[in-house]
């Protein structure tokens, strides 16, 4: 079986916990507008099969050490779903730990993946329908609940990865509501970052002459980002 791969990372360290091999995964159906890499929106070649990313993780293995491992990032890694479970396969009997990274939108059945994998690090776009579909273009709310009720049922661990945006989801009501949204729905969670938007990937939307609809957004102050995430962690502790 052949797979559909942008690029491998090694060393990787925000990925999930310890040293980490990153593999990127092309093709995703949403159209984020902070996306930096939307280069991967389309599937395109497949070029590798799924012993070409063991070899590659199986490399580094050395420096994975108690708590490192592999992530399947993207795009959006489900998408490539039977790939994704062959390799998931083979790596877990080579006793690797196995995240995934995602956004919660495939082909709609992911037990047989989530009994093979260790964490799931879950990407927030939203959390009503009206802004989950002007941020992402796509009216897929109903799609993530799909995977977080699987994903539940899995008792995985969960990383919450929520990117704040100026003018979009950078106030105290927001956060609040993100608390109880995170409470209510999402089990086993053992950690909360937010991402501040930010326009490294600006040049990709000219280069492949794509419309950049946070073209005039401000970067995210990192310093607001932070007490709006202390702000969050003293709710979501309670």
């Amino acid at each position: 079986m052949l797979g559909s791969i942008d690029s491998i990372e090694t060393f990787g360290l925000v990925d999930g916990p310890g040293i980490r091999t990153v593999v990127f995964l092309n093709g995703c159906s949403l159209r984020c507008k902070f996306c930096h890499n939307p280069e991967m929106w389309q599937i395109r070649d497949f070029n590798y099969t799924s012993d070409d990313v063991v070899k590659k993780v199986m490399r580094s293995k050395p420096y994975f050490k108690n708590n490192g491992g592999v992530t399947f990032s993207g795009g959006e890694p489900l998408l490539q779903y039977e790939f994704l479970v062959e390799v998931c396969r083979k790596l877990k009997e080579e006793n690797v730990h196995i995240a995934i990274d995602t956004a919660g939108i495939g082909k709609g059945d992911y037990k047989e993946l989530l009994s093979t994998i260790d964490m799931v690090l879950l990407d927030i776009k939203h959390i009503t329908s009206s802004g989950y579909e002007n941020i992402t273009k796509r009216d897929y709310l109903d799609k993530f609940f799909d995977f977080v009720e699987q994903l539940n049922e899995s008792n995985k661990e969960v990383w919450i990865r929520q990117v704040v945006i100026p003018g979009v989801n950078d106030n105290e009501e927001y956060i609040y509501e993100l608390s109880k949204f995170i409470k209510k729905y999402i089990k086993n969670v053992t950690r909360v970052d937010f991402l501040p938007y930010h326009k490294m990937g600006e040049e990709k939307y000219e280069t492949l002459k794509i419309e950049n609809s946070y073209k005039d957004v401000a970067e995210m102050d990192k310093e607001r980002c932070n007490r709006l995430y202390n702000i969050f962690m003293e709710d979501f502790s309670k």
